[in-house]
């Protein structure tokens, strides 16, 4: 049976940039233990939890450390035994303050003794598996996993989109999972539409990824149970792919309407490590305590390195050999959204998918006057207009920016990234859309 079908449709706008890929065919690895572990209690959308344990308390690899009452949250785990050395406050990659759990590394590796299969019989079960797996949105914003899986029945989907177009410079540990657990992504896919009735599911990959493509379509064929539901879909190399919006128009060809969620046109997204993992935890019951990152850049020997969540960003570099000169920017995720950071003291957390380091050579040009070229209205995935935004952002012009639309920016870095005069615009557009939500308070 044939199952590689071509991408339905392509966007508009969006740029070519150079893949750096490669860690592509670099297995992943798992790291030395660190000796200490930072674990944020705020990693995911929604309330952050709070610790479940005290200092000096000795914890379990995968014991509960931190929950919410709160909905929209997801439990975290301890992700090496030892001892609760301190619970205090860290300032997280994107600034806020968040109180972190400290845990000095044992070395024993001991588990919480209840981790076994998790059987499945019913979509209640499903949701309450996602909630204990403490899984949220991996390399992205962090949604707790249950809270989208939480499809009302009044809101019919019918198609499940695997996002494995990973379209960032130099990250690969997506494209590793496909090559590595192919048979755990069919499996998890096949388990979410069962218990949510969903008759059509897709994965999405990039035509620069024909392994990545070729595996997945292969091991479909194999199975003996064949799902003929289940398509592997080879999308466009074209940044930014990946992004919502573009991968259901790619794979359906329905266009998700401004402010809406995907599930309006009957979609349901998952990224492809996401639902590979949720397959994990229902074999082992083993929750997120670890995450495939992939370092690469200015460093000795880039990898696909798979850490404890709140391992030091310093220990990731240090495992792998180092860096070749003193970089210009550590960044956490891919050089177009990732965010750059203050400290290579901060920890890996669950929505870290890279660590990208960028030398002086590799840095931003300098910045000098829009020559009104009209490139990044071109490149603009969403037509927005990224330069009159910018105008009126440095005008405080509120009402200017609505009508700009300018909450319907992704920050994806397109126009930033074609600009011939380096001009800051994504910058612009997170403190334009930052003035309209405090212009409404």
């Amino acid at each position: 049976m044939e199952t590689l079908v071509k991408a339905i449709a392509k966007f508009k706008g969006g740029v070519r940039v150079p893949h750096n890929k490669n860690t592509a065919e670099v297995e992943s690895v798992i790291i030395t233990p660190p000796e200490m572990v930072i674990i944020p209690l705020q990693q995911h959308i929604g309330g952050p939890c709070k610790p479940t344990i005290k200092a000096r308390e000795i914890v379990s690899v995968g014991q509960v450390i931190g929950d919410s009452e709160a909905f929209v949250s997801a439990p975290i785990h301890a992700s090496v035994s030892g001892k609760v050395k301190a619970i205090k406050p860290v300032q997280l990659s994107n600034g806020q303050m968040c109180d972190a759990i400290h845990i000095v590394n044992d070395g024993l590796d001991t588990k919480v003794e209840e981790h076994g299969p998790v059987p499945i019989d019913s979509k209640e079960d499903l949701l309450k598996a996602a909630r204990n797996s403490g899984l949220v949105g991996i390399g992205g914003a962090g949604f707790p996993l249950h809270v989208k899986l939480a499809v009302k029945d009044e809101t019919p989907i019918d198609t499940l989109v695997i996002n494995g177009a990973e379209c960032e410079p130099f990250i690969t540990s997506d494209y590793r999972e496909s090559l590595e657990y192919p048979e755990r992504i069919i499996a998890g896919m096949q388990v979410v539409m069962k218990h949510l009735n969903i008759p059509h599911g897709v994965v999405g990959i990039e035509s620069n990824k024909p392994k990545g493509l070729q595996i997945l379509r292969d091991r479909l064929n194999e199975l003996a149970d064949l799902d003929p539901t289940i398509d592997v879909m080879e999308i466009p190399s074209l940044y930014p792919q990946g992004a919502e919006k573009m991968l259901v128009y790619a794979t359906t060809g329905r266009k998700i309407p401004p402010g809406k969620l995907p599930s309006e046109v009957g979609c349901l997204i998952m990224n492809i490590s996401t639902i590979s993992r949720l397959q994990e935890y229902l074999e082992t019951g083993v929750p997120l305590i670890t995450k495939r990152i992939t370092v690469d850049g200015n460093i000795a020997t880039p990898k696909n390195v798979v850490v404890p969540i709140g391992t030091p960003i310093s220990d990731v570099v240090k495992f792998c050999g180092g860096l070749i000169e003193e970089p210009s920017k550590v960044i956490l995720g891919g050089p177009m959204m990732g965010i750059s950071q203050y400290s290579m003291d901060l920890p890996i957390t669950k929505q870290t998918n890279a660590i990208t380091l960028i030398s002086e050579a590799q840095g931003l040009p300098e910045e000098s006057p829009c020559i009104r070229c009209g490139r990044c209205v071109t490149a603009c995935p969403m037509s927005l207009l990224p330069v009159q935004i910018e105008r009126c952002t440095r005008n405080n012009d509120v009402e200017g920016l609505k009508k700009l639309n300018v909450s319907a920016c992704m920050e994806c870095g397109c126009c930033s990234y074609v600009c011939p005069a380096g001009r800051r615009l994504v910058q612009s557009m997170k403190q334009a859309k930052l003035l309209e939500r405090e212009a409404a308070k």
